[in-house]
């Protein structure tokens, strides 16, 4: 690693004004280059993962400020290098100048992601856990938290890792019968290697499955809200945000451009547009309005239609636009009679104007959200885009392979579809390395003895 040879130092702690900041400092030279602008016990009396009291002096010679000092020795450090970690006043103008005693003294600014990427580097932590590090920073409710979590103590790289190592453990075995046949090693029955190929496609597919439930614990899914003028959009919109973000108005066309929220769905993030009532005619900023509504529902993962259960039915010009998009109709206002149209309509009934019914109403959204097996909060552990792509790209050699075997095609060509397979596995966890193949065939088959 290039930036290994660097001292580097940043503000781990987030930007603005609190009680207390954190400044951390990673690399050979941590402790010296700290040790230089702190006066209080000297770097040979500091304990590991004690904290020290002291200051912090400027290049002047003058006082910033009163700080914890914590050693951290390598290699037992989030990064896996010497660290050294202060926490100071929380101030900005504080924060800053002790950065910038140390960068004087020495320490390079730490680029985007450089602790977490030294910490990958040297073996600290692989490439899922690295990611469920900003999953966790970012987390907007507790199951994407718990998700980030069990992401983080190394579930999903544990498993992969099992996996990679059967596919070295396969490869190795068909190369080392391919290239030494004098060793009279006894290749697995075409049977065998077809089971075993097809074990591991099935271990790729239950991640697989995971990757809806994945982008909803990161991204939330996208709500938009729908209907008619007066249907009660705007009114779930706050009912559901449990207070008034959106004005409330008999007047058709009160509600002209877009207005989003997020709200906690047991667990769940979810993206809430309220938008412009769709109608004919109106005024030019109202038809805008209606427009940007229909490109919201086109760009939609949920639509809500919100209908006036006690009317007459309107065109359904609004789920025409949808598309293959998932549309739940809410029957509102049904603390007025039920109009006929609306007798055999599926849907869930409640009046915006109360919240007698919300916590149903949101059992009813999580319920349609979560099922289809999409969900599954007894594994939250979930793949994101990137492992997906490639998880695809090793499913895909997998079926080659195992195709190959039953078409009698030569070994040399289920072994080419089972490297592929392995690149792409490895790149899920950072690890591609052909050095363990060859470990393998010679320590398995004690070829050369």
């Amino acid at each position: 690693m290039e930036n290994s040879v660097k001292t580097v130092a940043a503000i781990a702690s987030p930007p603005g004004t609190g009680a207390v900041a954190l400044i951390r400092v990673s690399g050979s030279e941590a402790a010296t280059i700290v040790s230089s602008v702190f006066r209080g016990k000297p770097s040979s009396d500091w304990k590991p993962r004690q904290q020290n009291f002291g200051r912090i002096f400027d290049s002047s010679g003058d006082t910033v400020d009163e700080v914890l000092l914590t050693w951290f020795p390598s290699p037992h450090s989030f990064t896996g290098e010497e660290v050294v970690e202060i926490a100071c006043h929380g101030g900005v103008v504080v924060t800053g100048k002790v950065l910038k005693a140390i960068l004087s003294a020495g320490a390079e600014s730490a680029e985007p992601g450089e602790f977490s990427q030294r910490a990958f580097f040297n073996g600290k932590i692989d490439l899922t856990q690295a990611e469920a590090i900003m999953d966790l920073i970012s987390a907007q409710t507790e199951l994407a938290m718990k998700a980030a979590n069990q992401q983080l103590e190394g579930r999903l790289g544990r498993d992969l890792e099992q996996m990679r190592q059967s596919l070295i453990g396969l490869v190795a075995h068909l190369e080392a019968y391919i290239d030494f046949p004098e060793e009279d090693i006894d290749p697995d029955s075409n049977e065998g290697l077809i089971n075993r190929c097809l074990e591991i496609t099935a271990q790729i597919d239950r991640w697989l499955n995971t990757a809806d439930q994945g982008k909803i614990l990161r991204e939330g899914v996208r709500t938009v809200i729908c209907g008619a003028p007066n249907a009660g959009k705007s009114s779930l919109l706050n009912l559901l945000l449990g207070f008034d973000r959106a004005i409330v108005n008999e007047t058709a066309g009160t509600t002209r451009d877009t207005i989003e929220e997020v709200i906690n769905l047991r667990g769940i993030p979810l993206r809430l547009v309220d938008t412009a009532g769709i109608r004919e005619g109106g005024e030019a900023i109202e038809k805008e309005g209606i427009q940007r509504t229909f490109a919201e529902i086109q760009n939609a993962e949920l639509v809500i239609h919100v209908v006036d259960s006690s009317a007459a039915k309107p065109s359904d010009a609004i789920l025409e636009t949808a598309g293959e998009v998932r549309v739940l109709t809410l029957l509102n206002k049904s603390d007025l009679p039920l109009h006929a149209d609306w007798a055999h309509t599926e849907g869930f009934a409640l009046s915006c104007i109360g919240d007698e019914k919300i916590e149903a109403l949101k059992d009813y959204l999580f319920e349609s959200l979560t099922s289809g097996n999409r969900f599954d909060s007894s594994s939250l552990v979930s793949i994101n885009t990137r492992h997906q792509s490639c998880l695809n790209r090793a499913r895909e050699a997998m079926v080659a392979a195992e195709m190959n075997l039953r078409s009698g095609e030569s070994p040399e060509f289920v072994a080419m579809d089972l490297r592929t397979a392995l690149e792409a596995i490895g790149d899920v966890i950072g690890k591609t390395d052909i050095e363990e193949i060859l470990g393998e065939i010679f320590s398995s088959f004690c070829i050369g003895k």
